[in-house]
């Protein structure tokens, strides 16, 4: 690896959905040369897909050759499947390699457990596939200040990169990676009951609901408003906005403090599951 990562050969074992992306992220910011990736998957007809259009990308048939080819390796699987590449190979992940998990149950302590290589965990967003949004960062004590610098320089091509404590990770995640589905589960409410209530068609209020949703984000974006004074400027005291507040403080309840709870129990399950795999 030169200075910088410039030539590093990086690889990604998992090229599922957030495997995808990071991979699409990565050569479309011009993070690294398609050429510098290889890739493979359990079904590799997946990896090959994405071969189909990045042409020059390596498609391997094991993770193994994967792992002897890469100086920096993305493991992009389940989170209970990492304990078993991890051992089916370990002794290819050689002292100068970097591994990152991309999966919060997975922490850098557990990696760094059963390997003498630099351990981070990177966690993404589908945000970040638009060259935006937050990757979460964390780095493995034995993480050496060379592949701390070459991760936040790639992180920060494809994303705004947030250095995290290990405490933090399930809320973090919770605000970052899965935010955008949750939202995205909010809007398409919004906009069903906008279609039941009145008369507008669904088309309609799809495309004024996504606007506005690329407007608000252009507008914090650029510090314009914050949440808290975006709001004030809009709900007039008396007016229509106000009302509308006064049924969601209403209707919603705690059912954002629940949300919390419930991820957080998942994922208390499957750390326990991680723990009893790494031994710690």
């Amino acid at each position: 690896m030169k200075e910088g990562g410039l030539y590093m050969k990086i690889g990604i074992i998992g090229t599922g959905n957030m495997g995808k992306i990071i991979i699409e992220a990565l050569i479309e910011s011009r993070a690294i040369s398609p050429s510098n990736l290889m890739i493979t998957n359990r079904t590799v007809k997946k990896a090959e897909e994405i071969k189909e259009r990045f042409q020059t990308v390596n498609v391997f048939h094991s993770n193994e050759e994967v792992i002897h080819s890469s100086d920096l390796l993305f493991i992009c699987v389940k989170p209970h499947d990492v304990f078993k590449i991890i051992q089916e190979n370990k002794n290819s992940f050689s002292i100068e390699k970097c591994v990152v998990s991309i999966t919060s149950p997975v922490s850098v302590h557990q990696l760094q457990s059963v390997l003498s290589c630099s351990c981070a965990r990177f966690i993404p967003s589908i945000t970040n596939r638009a060259l935006s949004g937050v990757s979460l960062l964390t780095y493995g004590s034995q993480c050496s200040d060379q592949w701390k610098n070459v991760l936040s320089e790639l992180a920060g091509k494809i994303s705004t990169p947030v250095l995290i404590d290990e405490n933090v990770t399930r809320v973090a995640s919770d605000i970052v990676s899965c935010g955008p589905a949750f939202f995205s589960y909010l809007t398409q409410r919004f906009i069903d009951a906008a279609v039941e209530v009145t008369e507008i068609d669904k088309e309609t209020a799809t495309i004024l609901a996504s606007e506005m949703l690329v407007g608000l984000g252009d507008l914090l974006k650029k510090d314009i408003y914050t949440l808290p004074t975006l709001q004030e400027k809009v709900c007039v005291k008396g007016g229509v906005t106000g009302i509308g507040i006064g049924v969601m403080e209403k209707e919603l309840g705690d059912v954002f403090q629940q949300l919390f709870k419930g991820t957080q129990e998942k994922f208390e399950d499957d750390i326990a599951k991680t723990t009893s795999q790494f031994g710690v």
